[in-house]
This record gives structure tokens, sequence and C-alpha cells, in this order.
């Protein structure tokens, strides 16, 4: 099959012909419909996150089963189904307590008596989070994949896997946004877009995007945000607690840069909740003093929305059939398999919400 591998850091992925392996006991076969490219893709390609290579990067797909191994028991060919990068054992304490996103108990891997599920001749090729999403088939163990209703356009499905259930999580879970209050989200490409709308959903009475980009302000305010404040022209500190007479009940980041994530907090009222989402570099700090924290402010992180995405998934596939959640607008361009680095450079020059990389059937 065809798949985009990358070889050095910093660096870009070409287009190879790999192989993959058939599925083992618990694993699923799956034809690539659709992938997303994530910025926690980009940061593999800069180096921003340390991974072994060679790599086929991309996390976030959906597909159609082909083949299941032994002991698959929630899939079977021909199911259409939605991939996410955090695979869960299902018998941990995180996951027994409602928390299978922090699931640590990696039961995934094959060992080192198995052939590796991706391969190049005699050469082993990496998996991004189990799941490798630019590639023409995906090899991924049962509890990374969930299925979805037939009636779900697939292409559209793919952005549930990772940024609408990230940044739609962060605010029903993680934060637990209520009715009435309001909201500032703090860079609106994918997962932002998706933050406001889980804020209008969530019955938020304000939400206020906050970015550099006025196209992408435009494209919030019509996903539901009721006010844009363009950081390139404003203070968007300043300029929230003004309109707010004192900050935002809760506050989110999703760019990933020490200083959006301090804006983030500042604009976040007494007593509020300010949420960092964002993936910074692996070395970056942050600054804050004492004071900080005599507010009464919660400061946190979201990691994969903070819920289950067997339960969410599936959900959130009702909101869009329903029309409460708009994806095809989400969806910037669409792209071959072989266009992957225009994405990249797309994300770079922050002119997309999301590319999406579309496979023939």
């Amino acid at each position: 099959m065809r798949a985009a591998v990358l070889r050095e850091v910093p660096g870009r992925v070409e287009i190879e012909e790999i192989s993959i392996d058939q599925p083992g006991p618990g694993e699923v076969l799956i034809r690539t419909a659709a992938a997303g490219v994530c910025h926690s893709d980009l940061h593999v390609l800069t180096g921003d996150l340390p991974i072994a290579l060679p790599l086929v990067p991309g996390h976030e797909s959906s597909g159609t089963v082909e083949a299941v191994g032994e002991n698959v028991h929630s899939l079977k060919p021909g199911d259409p189904v939605v991939t996410c990068c955090s695979v869960f054992c299902g018998h941990c304490e995180w996951c027994l307590t409602g928390r299978a996103y922090g699931c640590t108990n990696d039961e995934s891997p094959r060992d080192k008596e198995t052939h590796p599920r991706l391969s190049v001749g005699s050469e082993a090729i990496g998996q991004f989070f189990d799941v490798s999403s630019f590639a023409e088939q995906l090899l991924v163990p049962e509890r990374g994949a969930v299925k979805i209703r037939p009636e779900m356009p697939l292409d559209k499905a793919a952005l549930l896997g990772c940024g609408v259930l990230t940044g739609m999580g962060a605010v029903f879970n993680t934060a637990a946004v209520t009715p009435g209050s309001t909201v500032a989200v703090v860079g609106v490409g994918g997962v932002g877009l998706s933050a406001i709308q889980g804020a209008r959903i969530a019955g938020a009475r304000r939400i206020f995007a906050v970015d550099l980009v006025p196209d992408k302000l435009d494209l919030a305010m019509y996903f539901g945000a009721t006010d844009a404040v363009d950081a390139s022209r404003v203070d968007p500190v300043e300029a929230i607690v003004d309109m707010t007479e004192g900050g935002v009940d809760f506050a989110f980041e999703f760019i990933g840069l020490a200083k959006t994530v301090r804006q983030m907090f500042d604009m976040t009222r007494r007593s509020g909740t300010a949420t960092v989402v964002g993936v910074m570099p692996s070395d970056a700090t942050l600054e804050m003093t004492a004071a900080d924290f005599i507010s009464g402010k919660r400061f946190q992180s979201s990691l994969m929305g903070g819920g289950s995405f067997y339960v969410e998934v599936p959900r959130y596939v009702d909101f869009y059939l329903n029309g409460m959640l708009k994806l095809d607008e989400m969806i910037s361009a669409t792209l071959p398999l072989e266009r992957v680095m225009d994405a990249f450079e797309a994300m770079k020059a922050g002119t997309v919400a999301r590319s999406m990389l579309v496979f023939e059937p």
C-alpha cells in the first residue's frame, strides 16, 4: 500500500510503497476513507514531539473494516468506523473510573517476536499513536476504532477522531461549560472551532473567538461565536476583560504557545476556569506568580477531550446528522495523499481550519 513515511526530523514525509500485515488477535484492518491533517502531526515533522523513526504520521481518520483478528467482538468486515489515538485497555483504574482517555496500560504494541504491523522489507515502520492515518490501510487495535452509523459521510466522520473529540470534549467534560456562561476560545483552527460549537451547544450566552486571521474569525462567527477579537489589532486580554467587565467564566487555548496560554489565563475572571488544550513544545515553560493563584481561578489542561471516544464519537455523529454540529464547513481543502505536504504548508500559513486527505474507495 501507499503511505506517507517520515524518516528524519525536522523533515518531510515522502510517499512510499510499504507492507501492512494481516490482523492478529485483537486487531482490525481498515480501508482508509479520509484522514485529517492535525497540528500534532506537524509537531512530529518539526521534531517538537519526539518519536522514533521511520514513522507513518496521522491519527485522525475514518474508513471501513476489511478484516478482523481473533477475539475481536465489537467490529466486523463492512463496518464504518472512526479511529482514535487514545487506545484504552478497559480494565485499569483509569478505564474503570470513567477516564479511559488517560489509560497508560498500553497493551496494543506487538512484541519483538511478532512481525511488525508496517514494514518495508525487513525494516519496521513505526505507527503514530497506534494509528498512522496517512496510508491507504490501517491496522489498529480493536479499542482504537469505534463503529458509527452507516449514513454518516466518512470524509466528515474523520474529524471526530481527534479535532472534534478534543475541542468539544474540553468544553463538555474537562471544563463542564454551563448554560448562560461566557467563553473565550484562543485559536480558531479545527479544534478551536469545535470548542466554539461545543460552547454553543452547551448554551453559553457569549462566546469570544480570538485569532490573528480575519477569515478564521469570520468562520468562527458562522460556527457560533458571538464576538470576534482580532489579536493582530487589539490586546485580546484588555478587549475581553473590558467587554465582560472582568473576564470570562471559561477560557480555552488551542494554539500551543506560552504567550497565548498566559493571555488565556489572564482573560479568565476570578473563580473562572482556564483550560490549556494546545500542544506546546516539550521544553516550553510558563511563568506564573503566587498572585495568579489567589483569585480562585482553576488552571488545568485537557487530554483528548477528557472523555471516552467509544461514547462520544457516536454521540457527535448524532449531533451532525441532527443538524446540531457543523462539519462540512470545517474542511478547508480535500487533497490526495500525494499532496500531504501541501496540507502542512497551509497549516503553517494559518490559512485553513482543517485539510482532509481523501482516499479512493
